[in-house]
């Protein structure tokens, strides 16, 4: 059954503030193998304008995609996530996420599609710190595979 499009532009209320914490940044770092010393070390970070360590580009995704769980889970949208697979992810940095940010995600359902019996979701993120402060924008695209037919 097709996603409802009515839902296009339905907003979520923002997500309880996640803080960015310099443990989680470095395993992060290290799990995808980045070395960049602005993502361990503060005196490097602060070499680069920064006030603390800062996180790689898709840190963000783990909060980002935590949020888009209020869409997914949604149930008058009727998404059935047993079928989802994620499709595509971009994002659009204001400046870094920071160690000490304390950041929270307000996710919108910008368009839904059905492409040969795939319904088609696209989410905005937009992150914002605790002093309401733009911080970065994602978007995350799912794919709900069409049923396989008997």
């Amino acid at each position: 059954m097709a996603l409802d499009q009515s839902f296009v532009g339905r907003t979520y209320p923002p997500t309880p503030a996640y803080e960015v914490g310099r443990e989680k940044i470095r395993e992060f770092a290290e799990a995808i193998g980045d070395v960049n010393p602005a993502y361990t070390d503060a005196e490097a970070a602060k070499e680069l304008g920064h006030p603390d360590v800062i996180a790689p580009p898709t840190f963000v995704f783990a909060i980002t995609f935590k949020a888009a769980g209020q869409v997914i889970e949604d149930p008058q949208l009727g998404l059935d996530y047993s079928r989802v697979v994620h499709g595509d992810q971009k994002f659009a940095y204001t400046r870094p996420v920071r160690a000490g940010d304390r950041l929270s995600v307000t996710s919108t359902i910008e368009a839904i599609k059905s492409l040969a019996g795939n319904d088609i979701l696209d989410i905005r993120g937009e992150v914002h710190d605790e002093t309401g402060e733009h911080v970065v924008t994602a978007w995350t695209k799912l794919v709900s595979r069409a049923p396989e037919e008997a």
